[in-house]
């Protein structure tokens, strides 16, 4: 895929996981290779894609799958793998911190440096998804990491469906926005699916930002053992990359690994960016009820 000085291209990734760490990582180490191999830059794994995910049930032996960032051994593979090709990429874990635990991402430099650590902010509750148990609230805020290819932001999962957290990010100088995922049915209503609102609203941060964004999300069917019995996800995949109007340019189906691939014009984006007015017009200091809750009483 031939390139100019501003054109970057992005990855996303999609597989399925099994609950072996060893495998999972020859997996995504196999996909990020075939996504280089296609040109790729920067390249998406899913969220927590070292293990089934955990986050169904309320179990105290799974809090032995966090591990402290510092030496982290898939952040440590993963940043050789970086190096070896050349490529950009973020890498999401469970991690430990003394006695707080953070779903996380590293992000890796193409040159294999370990450009920091972003920290999930908004942290999901309910039947399958029962994250409050694992995960402190990240600490970190908002973050964008300047990468040899361009200034990334990355959130985790929950936080895709917050408006703010894309702005937030596209504020502080994100060029593209990555949203390593684990989303699929609802043990507690089977006639749910989210899939087509889960897109949705990342379309419209791409397109109300003017940033191209990709999201990562797993495939297949995992049972948890839980205190009341098992408990079954079954995840629906989709992974996509949408461009800065919001359009679908890459998109993956509910069943099958996937590399997707696609490519932009950085300096041509910028240039829409400004000239449609979205950030000049802007007005941020009528916007102090977002400081709230309940939209009342808004600090001054």
């Amino acid at each position: 895929m031939e390139k100019g000085k501003r054109q970057v291209v992005v990855s996303g990734l999609q597989f399925a996981c099994t609950d072996d760490v060893p495998t999972n990582l020859a997996t995504a180490e196999r996909l990020v290779r075939a996504a280089h191999g296609k040109g790729a830059d920067i390249i998406l794994i899913q969220e927590l894609f070292e293990g089934y995910y955990f986050c169904q049930a309320q179990r105290e032996d799974f809090f032995q799958r966090a591990k402290p960032y510092k030496d982290h051994p898939t952040i440590q593979r993963m940043q050789a793998l970086a190096k070896e090709l050349g490529v950009v990429i973020p890498v999401s874990f469970f991690e430990e911190a003394n006695n707080a635990h953070f779903n996380s991402v590293a992000v890796i430099d193409a040159d294999g440096t370990d450009l920091g650590l972003y920290r999930k902010s908004h942290i999901p509750d309910g039947p399958g998804y029962q994250e409050k148990f694992y995960f402190n609230p990240g600490d970190t805020g908002f973050k964008v990491f300047q990468t040899k290819f361009a200034k990334i932001g990355v959130a985790i999962c929950w936080d895709q469906w917050f408006p703010e957290a894309a702005r937030a990010m596209v504020l502080q100088g994100a060029e593209i926005l990555f949203y390593p995922t684990a989303i699929g049915s609802e043990p507690q209503d089977e006639g749910l699916d989210s899939c087509d609102h889960w897109k949705r609203v990342m379309q419209g941060h791409a397109g109300a930002n003017v940033v191209p964004l990709i999201a990562s999300n797993r495939i297949g069917k995992e049972i948890i053992e839980t205190e009341h019995g098992n408990s079954e996800i079954t995840f629906y995949g989709n992974s996509f990359i949408a461009g800065p109007t919001g359009e679908i340019v890459a998109a993956a189906n509910d069943k099958e690994e996937a590399v997707l691939i696609a490519q932009f014009d950085l300096d041509k984006i910028k240039s829409k960016r400004s000239s449609w007015g979205v950030f000049r017009d802007r007005r941020p200091d009528l916007y102090k009820v977002l400081l709230t809750l309940d939209g009342r009483n808004p600090s001054s």
